[in-house]
């Protein structure tokens, strides 16, 4: 079963700027995907696309078998009136938190789930406190965003999206705001939602986790998918000239 599909997907900016031409891609139900390349070859507006805070030019995108857009009779992208449902089924992680600053940790996992889901508070806050038990935070509830590191920021906002209980994770490069030593921390708490099988899209830089992790990558350039496949077939002996040229940077 697919949790999530884009087909045939394009987008434009400014007329000309041809970013995303006919990108299509599917994620299996567990299945953990990881999307590589350079700056400017479409991941994030890819991204964007998907979790629908931007819109395509034409393609279609479904989740668990709904449409949530497809193309008319012109070959545009219209939209599903009520998306409220598609929402529900993913969860988005920045690369800069996005968190509430005026919130307490606790209250910023709490507050969709009450507000967007109407969900009973009392249930809400118990399963808030595990998840920042979970996430090695608990100590943290009642603190503010601006009194954490980044590594404890970009956690809240790991088990901040989890508090929805997605059936996908949007990850967009979870890691690049963060030095060496925080990044460890919250790869490690992406690999274990990986082995509690966990569906997931990572746009990433780190190819180690890349290779370890996934169980697919994408190797993207120009708005394309140039390479994809076995994570250590992609990474360690890749086909594509251009995968090669990319993949040389990270090598040693």
């Amino acid at each position: 079963m697919n949790v999530m599909e884009l087909e045939h997907v394009k987008k434009t900016f400014d007329g000309s700027l041809e970013v995303l031409k006919d990108i299509s891609i599917s994620v299996e139900k567990g299945e953990v995907v990881a999307i590589i390349g350079p700056s400017g070859s479409g991941k994030s507006t890819l991204l964007r696309c998907a979790t629908l805070l931007t819109a395509m030019d034409s393609g279609s995108l479904t989740y668990l078998g709904e449409k949530a857009a497809w193309n008319d009779e012109s070959g545009r992208a219209v939209y599903a009136q009520d998306l409220k449902k598609i929402r529900s089924y993913f969860g988005l992680v920045f690369q800069n938190f996005n968190l509430f600053p005026h919130y307490s940790v606790l209250k910023n996992l709490m507050d969709a789930p009450i507000s967007v889901m109407g969900r009973d508070p009392a249930e809400v806050r118990r399963e808030a406190e595990a998840l920042l038990e979970k996430m090695g935070l608990a100590d943290k509830a009642g603190a503010y965003p601006c009194q954490l590191s980044g590594g404890q920021q970009q956690r809240v906002a790991i088990a901040r999206a989890l508090a929805m209980n997605p059936e996908i994770l949007f990850f967009d490069e979870p890691t690049s705001a963060l030095d060496p030593e925080l990044t460890g921390e919250i790869l490690k708490v992406i690999r274990q939602l990986a082995e509690e099988k966990m569906t997931m899209v990572i746009v990433t830089h780190e190819m180690a986790f890349a290779r370890d992790v996934a169980d697919r990558v994408i190797f993207m350039d120009g708005g394309v998918i140039v390479e994809q496949g076995d994570p250590h077939e992609v990474i360690s002996s890749p086909k594509e000239e251009r995968t090669r040229q990319f993949l040389a940077r990270f090598a040693g």
